[in-house]
């Protein structure tokens, strides 16, 4: 895994696999202050998230990183540091899954601020002309099961790496203009003790449990299901 260059600007602590000048630090600055939108479309999920070019770099998405449930009421954006961020966690984890051939965004650097208790961001290169899976399978479901083959492959890789994303769902799966499909969303994802077998069945349920919630067409499931059970003993 690449070793990310380390640097503080304005009090906040960034991490990169380049070293960023102060022009660029500047921008990224402004970016975590900016108002975000948070996406809420079909299985979209409710990441705060704002896209932005910055000078030398090109489009960019930015996440920030919010809590879920009852805490957000009171603690929205601050966490406890304890060890590594989330914001660097997930950016290593991008690495290292992009490094095993996993079509994941491209991390361009990670940024916290705080001590005991921090906001953190992270900053990825934007995915041009994409929708989630989850809504190309309302509008064109045969092009939806063609992309499916890739996917398959993608979370293949992942079992294998035992590495168990929580959250894979078709709301957390891009296709850009090209046909070419993009797995999101790691902070939830981490290194799995379970055999490969169980691994899949757990990757299943979470993908068949959305599908059914959202009412997406069952051929998600059922491709995903029979290409994961030719690489998988039953």
């Amino acid at each position: 895994m690449d070793t990310a260059l380390t640097k503080t600007y304005n009090s906040y602590h960034f991490g990169s696999s380049s070293d960023l000048t102060d022009r660029q630090l500047q921008q990224l600055v402004k970016l975590f202050n900016r108002t975000t939108s948070t996406i809420d479309s079909v299985l979209g999920g409710r990441s705060s998230v704002t896209t932005s070019q910055v000078e030398g770099i090109g489009w960019v998405v930015v996440k920030y990183y919010t809590r879920g449930g009852l805490l957000r009421h009171m603690v929205k954006r601050r966490y406890l540091k304890w060890g590594k961020t989330r914001c660097q966690i997930e950016y290593e984890l991008l690495q290292k899954v992009r490094n095993l051939g996993v079509s994941a965004p491209e991390p361009i650097a990670y940024a916290s601020r705080g001590s005991l208790f921090y906001k953190g961001w992270l900053v990825t290169r934007e995915i041009k002309q994409q929708q989630t899976l989850a809504a190309l399978s309302c509008t064109d479901e045969e092009h939806a099961q063609v992309v499916m083959k890739e996917i398959i492959d993608q979370v293949s890789i992942l079992i294998n790496n035992n590495i168990f994303h929580l959250d894979l769902h078709p709301g957390n799966v891009l296709v850009d203009g090209d046909g070419r499909v993009f797995l999101l969303d790691f902070d939830r994802a981490r290194i799995s003790q379970m055999d490969k077998n169980r691994l899949r069945d757990r990757y299943l349920s979470r993908w068949r449990r959305a599908v059914i919630k959202h009412r997406l067409p069952d051929i998600l499931s059922k491709t995903l299901e029979a290409g994961l059970d030719k690489n998988y003993e039953v």
